[in-house]
């Protein structure tokens, strides 16, 4: 099909092709990059398992993933307020809106996490549950009569253009999405590796736009989570929003030029080299806080007797501790004995003290220089 002759830019886009695409697509050029992030891939699941707890790494990249999913959609906050937010319950209900969009965000991402360890597989419910937990919103998909366009941005050549028009009407939206989830469940005619089918999918689902607000996050939590249920990663770490905010021109490039030309190619290639990069550095990432982890246990144990795997482990399950977190490890410590001990971390550099108000946090400044480089 000649995509160039069926797309306008301001009509709904009712004849987006279903899935799967042509066979065709997958040249040998999309293959050799497939290689390479298949092989990056399978080495940050392996390396996974170097953690004492994986769960830990899921509450940090998580987090940044959160927090630069949201910046490509241009909702900015800074590292302290989401480290002081959810290390601090109170602070989380009080934090300003971006963050908690953040937070939301990576919510989201535990809800739908969840959902397929509990049905084994994708549905178009967790996709909602998902959607939901993003915008805080009891709404479903877009009502046929809703009238979204995508424009370019204000600081943009032409803003405020449109730039594209999803489908729309009756029953259309839905019979998408039953193409979609039937091609993610299925057994496609070419046998499509699942990192593949993750691309295509990636670019399905925008261009349906399913949702009047939040798509992007949606579908770039749905990337993580298809991984995850294929069996590529053992937990959600993938920080791919981290290669599309330094390469997000060329990211909506890709994406228009799939729906104007059909040119899958780019796409692919452009998102095999997204899963490549990102596993390298979510590896090195692993390797720096397993390595600093060691290393303050060693530093810790030789200079505290009380100061022991459980404890280090806590401090390197988030950037900013309030004592209470680590109290519970303690095993509730007097008030007396937990200041001590937090006067001890202090003294030693493997904590410091930031005060906010009436409030006072415990920054493990190795965890964050390693999560801010």
């Amino acid at each position: 099909m000649n995509m160039k002759q069926v797309f306008d830019r301001v009509k709904p886009f009712n004849q987006l092709p279903q899935l799967p695409p042509p066979e065709e697509i997958i040249d040998r050029d999309v293959l050799l990059q497939w290689g390479y992030a298949s092989r990056n891939l399978a080495e940050l699941n392996k390396n996974l398992h170097r953690l004492p707890d994986p769960l830990m790494l899921v509450n940090t990249i998580s987090l940044r993933e959160a927090k630069s999913s949201s910046e490509i959609e241009n909702i900015f906050t800074t590292d302290d307020e989401i480290y002081k937010a959810i290390s601090d319950s109170i602070k989380e209900e009080t934090a300003t809106s971006a963050t908690k969009e953040v937070l939301r965000n990576r919510e989201a991402l535990w809800a739908g996490y969840r959902s397929i360890h509990k049905t084994g597989r994708i549905s178009l419910d967790t996709l909602i549950e998902v959607f939901q937990q993003v915008k805080d919103t009891p709404l479903k998909l877009r009502s046929p009569q809703t009238q979204i366009v995508i424009r370019r941005g204000y600081s943009e050549f032409r803003s405020g253009e449109i730039v594209y028009t999803p489908p729309r009407g009756v029953g259309i939206i839905e019979e998408l999405l039953d193409n979609l989830f039937e091609y993610l469940e299925s057994e496609d005619p070419f046998h499509t590796d699942p990192l593949i089918k993750m691309a295509i999918s990636h670019y399905q689902f925008e261009a349906i736009h399913p949702f009047s607000d939040g798509n992007g996050r949606t579908g770039r939590i749905l990337n993580l989570l298809y991984l995850v249920n294929q069996g590529l990663l053992v937990l959600p770490v993938l920080y791919l929003s981290k290669y599309i905010i330094e390469n997000k021109d060329d990211y909506y490039y890709r994406l228009g030029a799939v729906t104007q030309r059909g040119d899958w190619k780019g796409w692919l290639i452009y998102m095999m080299n997204a899963v490549k990069f990102t596993s390298t550095y979510t590896n090195s990432l692993i390797d720096d806080i397993v390595n600093q982890m060691e290393a303050t246990l060693e530093y810790g144990k030789a200079k505290m007797k009380w100061y022991n795997k459980e404890v280090n482990e806590t401090l390197f399950t988030q950037p900013y501790i309030k004592p209470g977190k680590l109290n519970q490890v303690l095993k509730r410590a007097s008030r007396t004995t937990l200041t001590k001990y937090m006067t001890e971390l202090t003294d030693l550099g493997i904590l410091s003290p930031k005060k906010d108000g009436k409030e006072v946090y415990y920054i493990n400044n190795d965890l964050l220089r390693i999560l801010e480089d």
